[in-house]
């Protein structure tokens, strides 16, 4: 994709009344705290004064990483096949939260190293059975993270809505994000790794030992697409193609987990307005996230304290979302705020007037 293809969101006159109709709401009924930046970032991402949504998608995209062979843990003691198969038979919160929350869900196939029956909600986009070990050799080849980058974009070029969510899943996942955003951002891999001051010493050392090593190995590594190529994943690189082309459409991003910040952080590499799409969530308490988070200067929307799996924290933030463009697209004004004239409020709600 052509980087000119994503406009930047900022609008000035947009901006400007997009906040003077957030203050006539909070004058009428009192301030809605975050509810109100939230509110003019959608509409500026939409381009309009009214931003509306339809067909949200929450995609958890999933693959096997080589790096998983050096004992790296997987999630709960399951593999990426289990995981994905317990998402698809609503035996996750994510799904069913996402069900409940009217959030269509579905789980990408990037790479999981086992087959996978069909489903209704899994689109099977297997660039490979899994990622090579990165601390041996690269984790893909070039032509494999461009195939994956088009792969996403082929997904959101066919999407219906104008919303996607995008957390990422599979064991070595976590790790792999960690060594692309700590060399695109030139930090210490430890900072992308280190859970919290709990975390077993045993258990950092290792990972730092393993991790250290394949930074070693590809120490002269640090175009983007290289980085993708020698530590990431197939389904951030699907990721990548998927956010690249949603902003092309001025759809909404919400991004889930340290898997889905390393995405973005290398979609920005190649369109730096992509992150003008973006807002985030979190579905666990992570340092390392915390991490990811600050290097592009955001919040998650909601601090849950949750130890959840990536996903869980967009299905959960999203009536935050829509109550915020609801704040502009369906609380009538009162008449005397439009006008300054001065009707009784029953004809302001359009209710008959009490004699």
């Amino acid at each position: 994709m052509h980087p000119t293809l994503i406009s930047p969101t900022a609008n000035p006159e947009l901006e400007r009344a997009l906040r003077e109709r957030v203050d006539r709401r909070s004058a009428i009924a009192g301030g809605l705290g975050e509810l109100e930046p939230l509110a003019v970032r959608l509409g500026l991402v939409q381009n309009t004064l009214t931003p509306r949504f339809r067909d949200p998608l929450l995609a958890l995209f999933a693959s096997d990483h080589g790096l998983a062979v050096d004992g790296i843990p997987s999630l709960w003691g399951r593999n990426t096949r289990e995981q994905t198969v317990m998402a698809l038979q609503n035996r996750l919160p994510v799904s069913v939260f996402a069900r409940v929350q009217g959030l269509q869900f579905s789980v990408v196939d990037c790479g999981i190293a086992e087959s996978l029956p069909p489903h209704a909600h899994l689109m099977a986009r297997k660039i490979a059975h899994g990622t090579r070990n990165a601390r041996v050799g690269p984790a893909m080849t070039m032509e494999q993270a461009h195939s994956g980058v088009r792969v996403g974009m082929e997904i959101a070029e066919h999407l219906p809505g104008n919303v996607l969510a995008c957390a990422g899943m599979g064991q070595g996942s976590a790790e792999s994000a960690a060594l692309v955003l700590a060399r695109l951002a030139d930090m210490p891999v430890r900072d992308f790794v280190v859970s919290g001051p709990d975390m077993r010493q045993d258990d950092l050392a290792h990972l730092l030992t393993v991790l250290q090593a394949a930074q070693n190995r590809h120490r002269e590594v640090h175009d983007p697409m290289e980085v993708l190529a020698a530590f990431g994943g197939f389904e951030t690189a699907v990721m990548v193609g998927a956010m690249l082309v949603a902003a092309s459409k001025r759809s909404l991003i919400v991004v889930d987990g340290i898997t889905a910040c390393a995405a973005l952080k290398l979609a920005a590499q190649i369109a730096a307005p992509v992150t003008d799409y973006a807002v985030f969530c979190r579905s666990h308490v992570h340092r390392g996230l915390d991490e990811a988070l600050g290097l592009f200067h955001a919040s998650a929307l909601l601090e849950l304290g949750m130890d959840s799996a990536d996903g869980t924290g967009a299905a959960l933030a999203w009536p935050m979302i829509r109550s915020a463009a609801a704040l502009l697209t369906e609380l009538h004004e009162s008449a005397e705020a439009r006008t300054g004239m001065n009707r009784p409020p029953e004809e302001d709600a359009g209710l008959p007037t009490l004699n």
